[in-house]
């Protein structure tokens, strides 16, 4: 008896196979764009503020877009680096410790128009005694994170150009790790005086998260340069341009972006470039934080 030939079936199953496997591996190349951000505030704050903006690039952008908190600020930086993330909202000085982590291939893209004359406010409670920054000589003093520009590096900064070098006059120093946490730190009564962000602390106040008339700010530094979306120079530039795109694109005007600029704490973002870092370079340097 004559059987037909195994060969046809094995064609159509072989057949089968290739295309399954083809689409899978299809299926595994969608683009992703994964995103993180430095850790100012709490990650659960952190996943409420830039949700709704990764949902926004991804209608943007016609990719898939993953927001994933980091646990510190370094691994922000590393994150980039090392291309486990594609897109990071940085610090000025977290951006620059990246852009020298990696040889020069870290690219802004765009910042709020607040962070091209961004500043740090210092804070302590009202009946402490602290009124300047001579006042907190021989006080207990917190920063934020020790990577954090607003939080550290530029209050730093402005201490030592007023003669005030934070490890020989101040009785203790601390680290918080993020600036809600810094405001809680004075507010308990475990430091004298802090220094954070100004836009936190605004926030703070305008959601009556902190009593003025037993807790306020005593003095406010100068501008400076600050935040920026940063992505690594090897992802394709037409990307690039279509992220930095998107992020100009939010629009005041339209309800839904404006409430993600609200989040984001921004009235519009701007285009911004590598030289706007330099003078925080420079100043970390000088600080000794290089």
């Amino acid at each position: 008896m004559n059987f037909p030939s195994p060969r046809p079936l094995r064609w159509l199953q072989a057949a089968l196979a290739a295309t399954v496997l083809g689409f899978g591996a299809l299926a595994q190349a969608q683009p992703v764009l994964r995103v993180t951000t430095i850790p100012e505030e709490a990650a659960t704050e952190q996943v409420r503020k830039f949700t709704p903006l990764a949902s926004y690039l991804e209608q943007a952008l016609g990719m898939k877009v993953e927001f994933t908190p980091v646990s510190d600020y370094p691994a922000a930086v590393e994150a980039l680096v090392n291309k486990k993330v594609d897109l990071v909202w940085f610090g000025g000085f977290t951006h620059v410790q990246a852009n020298l982590r990696s040889g020069g291939k870290i690219v802004p893209l765009a910042q709020r128009e607040e962070d091209t004359r961004f500043q740090s406010v210092f804070i302590a409670k009202t009946d402490s005694g602290i009124k300047s920054l001579a006042d907190m000589k021989g006080k207990q003093v917190s920063f934020g994170s020790q990577s954090s520009t607003s939080g550290h590096l530029m209050p730093r900064s402005f201490l030592l150009a007023a003669k005030i070098d934070p490890e020989k006059d101040f009785k203790r120093i601390a680290y918080s790790g993020a600036h809600d946490a810094t405001i809680a730190s004075v507010v308990s009564g475990k430091v004298d005086a802090a220094a954070l962000d100004i836009t936190v602390w605004k926030k703070f106040v305008a959601e009556n998260r902190v009593d003025t008339k037993a807790l306020d700010v005593f003095f406010t530094t100068p501008t400076y340069f600050n935040y920026n979306w940063s992505v690594h120079a090897d992802m394709p530039k037409a990307l690039q341009d279509k992220v930095k795109a998107a992020l100009l694109g939010l629009d005041p005007a339209k309800p839904d972006q404006a409430e993600i600029l609200k989040l984001n704490r921004a009235t519009r973002y701007v285009p911004t470039t590598p030289e706007n870092y330099k003078g925080l370079e420079t100043a970390a340097r000088s600080a000794g934080l290089l």
